[in-house]
């Protein structure tokens, strides 16, 4: 069983690895992740907003399309990885911070953004819960969460994953932990104090979660 701490290294290094290619051709399997974005922008259209945090931002794909569609608006980016970061100040995106720290303890004031956005991230955080209660701390009260991750709906399917096919990843050096069941994720946002708006399974192996702080 692996620390928390041998987790975020790995994440480090493996997005360290990725960070040059990140956004290219040769992205790989990241470049799954362009699916979710629309999906992302799709529910910020629904939300009057001044701040956002984008938390797990990576090379800041996202904020990219933020700054283009809301350029008078206030971003900020953080992600473990240096390198990940690196390229995103490589952008020179005007009014956009970056940060590299750790989104299980967002190192900002309390009630801080009106949106946190988080996508294909939060299966690498081995304390799920410490990532929900350092967003209800940095959300302005009213403000939203909207979160999207790797889902696995058959609870059988999900096992395997777990406990056979992420631990070989470990070892092939990615940084992921544990993909999470939608009754885990209304525990994480209970415990948080977070009240739930949608939470859903969504094509393809998605889950789609916007929440509120109270």
């Amino acid at each position: 069983m692996r620390t928390n701490e041998e987790y975020k290294k790995l994440s480090i290094s493996e997005f360290n690895k990725a960070a040059s290619k990140y956004e290219t051709n040769k992205a790989g399997v990241y470049k799954l992740c362009r699916n979710d974005y629309p999906k992302i922008l799709n529910e910020i259209e629904n939300v009057e907003f001044d701040m956002l945090l984008d938390a797990g931002c990576g090379t800041a794909p996202m904020l990219s399309l933020l700054k283009e569609k809301y350029p008078n608006k206030k971003f900020v980016g953080i992600d473990l990885s240096d390198k990940m970061i690196e390229v995103a100040k490589s952008k020179n995106l005007d009014n956009v911070e970056f940060v590299v720290g750790d989104c299980e303890n967002l190192p900002f004031e309390e009630n801080t953004f009106d949106i946190i956005i988080n996508s294909q991230s939060f299966h690498h955080y081995p304390n799920p819960q410490a990532f929900f209660d350092s967003v209800n701390k940095v959300l302005k009260p009213g403000g939203i969460l909207i979160l999207r991750d790797m889902y696995i709906p058959i609870k059988p399917a999900r096992w395997f994953a777990n406990n056979i096919e992420l631990p070989f990843l470990n070892l092939l050096g990615y940084g992921d932990v544990k993909t999470h069941s939608l009754d885990e994720i209304r525990q994480y946002c209970k415990n948080s104090n977070l009240k739930i708006i949608k939470l859903e399974h969504q094509r393809v192996m998605r889950m789609h979660l916007v929440a509120s702080k109270i």
